[in-house]
């Protein structure tokens, strides 16, 4: 049995395709041609029943039900079957023990002692002190060259750049 099982695991190993008997397939591709040739013989595999255990064996319908009580895979299923139920039994599952840390952190004190304000462009923000009566009045300075504005809507295009093209 190991021998055969062993045999059947080989990827050069070539098998017969069951809808076209001149076709020979290394059992590696085997899946890949099973799906194609399906296709292209639809009047055989009207005919043809596929293993449950194993996809790769396509049995005359009417020999289904013997193939399914005497298929190498099932032998194959089963055991793992057994092992998972066996395993099953003696596994108990622990009880967790894991705790969620104490949480330092407070995001709303942290917001209130932030010392840095949100970046606008063309602005400079300055503060006197960190206290929260502080950060509510914020004195607006422009970092622009006299005589240069802030645009009123992007996109725009610099005076000194008007024949450059985007």
């Amino acid at each position: 049995m190991e021998e055969t099982y062993i045999d059947s695991l080989d990827p050069e190993k070539l098998l017969q395709c069951p809808y076209d008997k001149n076709h020979q397939i290394r059992a590696c591709r085997f899946p890949y041609h099973l799906i194609k040739c399906r296709k292209n013989h639809p009047d055989v595999a009207n005919k043809l029943a596929t293993c449950p255990f194993n996809a790769r064996h396509q049995v005359p319908r009417t020999e289904i039900s013997r193939h399914i009580t005497s298929c190498d895979d099932r032998s194959c299923i089963e055991q793992d079957v057994v092992n998972q139920t066996r395993n099953l039994g003696q596994e108990t599952v622990a009880e967790s023990t894991w705790e969620c840390p104490p949480c330092d952190e407070d995001w709303d004190k942290d917001l209130w002692e932030q010392t840095s304000t949100p970046f606008v462009w063309g602005t400079a923000n300055y503060r006197g002190n960190n206290s929260p009566a502080s950060n509510m009045v914020m004195e607006h300075k422009s970092n622009l060259v006299s005589g240069m504005r802030v645009p009123k809507s992007l996109p725009y295009v610099l005076p000194w750049k008007k024949n450059a093209r985007p």
